[in-house]
């Protein structure tokens, strides 16, 4: 009896040093990224296999009169195919076409699923803002932006379109959370033409609003973003992103972040090529599934990685409180499950960063999950993840 009790114990032990390990693994650089079956970390294979199953089965497909054609892939026909309706549609940046649907599943660290090719490095459109605010993030924890509240100009004279009298009270808070109202032009783009109601003019005939108060998805105002970025840091974002972010969390060197044919600034007489915060007019972040996982681990772990704090708990949690004018957003692009209004089976405090495509990675803590899925209808995302959810539980 004795005996029976000791082994209960030990077997106890055992599954709680195991837990410990799976909680606390991290990939290394490389791709000697240790994979777990399903029922090793807790989920229901079939049920994993399911929610992949439908991933591949709802891969987008826009435009639509390209569903039955061999370029549904290609992004240098669809992208401006589906913007043509905007006044200032063409593309100024780098375009190609895509993989297949592709993804993984992680759990406690490990890749408990993977499908496609999760290798390929593609652009990933507005999930290059959660790169851009990272990288804002490590400025804030070097002390090199004080307050978020301050306002931009404060710090850097960019161009002249932030002197205008309507962008002087802008925050750097006001450009990470969308809410800015900035007004200008940026490499030929101006801000009315990002996005319009139902005619190209609607934004401009509307007119700006009062700084704070709507929050607009507009990448012209997140360029302006990226540019007084890279005025603030005097080099390219890039290079800082490798140094501070990508290389501490093991990324490949395969990633690359674009700017357009002409978006570049001088500093300190150095000619600097800024890039952008999504793939609108083409360039952003361009990237593999697998780095897109590791960035997704770093967001499950609050911006810890191992023994090292890439982004401090400070900045993690004003990533992740609710912007006033749209509580499902932080800071770019940290999308919140607020009232569960963007994933109703998933737990309220998850998050997602979120690209046209779709290129979705989504977090939830409370099953110290990621999910990476890449070039699903982005409609048909709250069904996946319900299917994911019922595997985890």
């Amino acid at each position: 009896m004795r005996g029976k009790i000791i082994g209960a114990v030990l077997g106890t032990v055992l599954l709680n040093v195991s837990a410990v390990q799976a909680a606390d693994y991290l990939p290394p650089k490389g791709e000697t990224w240790a994979t777990h079956t399903p029922a090793q970390e807790g989920m229901d294979a079939a049920k994993v296999k399911a929610a992949i199953d439908f991933a591949v089965s709802a891969e987008l497909t826009y435009p639509p009169e390209l569903a039955k054609s061999a370029d549904i892939r290609d992004l240098r026909i669809s992208v401006p195919l589906k913007y043509a309706h905007e006044a200032f549609n063409s593309p100024i940046g780098p375009l190609k076409a895509h993989a297949p649907a592709n993804g993984i599943i992680i759990r406690h660290g490990y890749i408990v699923a993977e499908w496609g090719r999760t290798h390929d490095v593609d652009m990933t459109f507005s999930v290059s803002k959660t790169f851009l605010s990272s990288v804002a993030g490590v400025a804030f924890d070097k002390g090199m932006i004080r307050n978020i509240n301050d306002r931009v100009i404060d710090y850097v004279k960019p161009t002249p379109d932030f002197l205008l009298p309507h962008n002087l009270p802008i925050s750097w808070d006001n450009m990470l959370r969308q809410d800015s109202g900035w007004i200008g032009t940026m490499w030929g783009k101006p801000w009315w033409a990002d996005r319009p109601g139902a005619d190209s003019w609607s934004e401009l005939a509307k007119g700006p609003p009062p700084v704070g108060t709507e929050w607009k998805y507009n990448d012209v105002r997140v360029n302006a973003l990226a540019l007084a970025l890279t005025q603030l840091w005097k080099r390219p974002l890039p290079e800082v992103l490798k140094q501070y972010v990508a290389d501490p969390i093991g990324m490949s060197d395969a990633w690359h972040w674009e700017g357009y044919d002409n978006s570049w600034t001088v500093i300190d007489g150095k000619r600097i090529h800024v890039v952008s915060g999504g793939g609108h007019w083409g360039g952003g972040m361009f990237i593999s599934a697998r780095d897109q996982a590791r960035l997704g681990l770093l967001g499950l772990n609050k911006g810890k990685w191992g023994d090292k704090q890439i982004l401090s708990d400070k900045w993690v949690a004003m990533a992740r409180t609710p912007t006033g004018p749209n509580p499902g957003y932080g800071f770019c692009n940290w999308y919140l499950n607020t009232g569960k209004k963007m994933y109703p089976d998933a737990p309220e405090d998850s998050v997602a960063f979120i690209g046209d495509g779709a290129n979705i990675i989504f977090i939830d803590y409370q099953h110290d999950m990621v999910a990476v899925v890449r070039w699903i209808d982005g409609g048909k995302m709250k069904d996946f993840v319900k299917l994911l959810e019922a595997a985890a539980t």
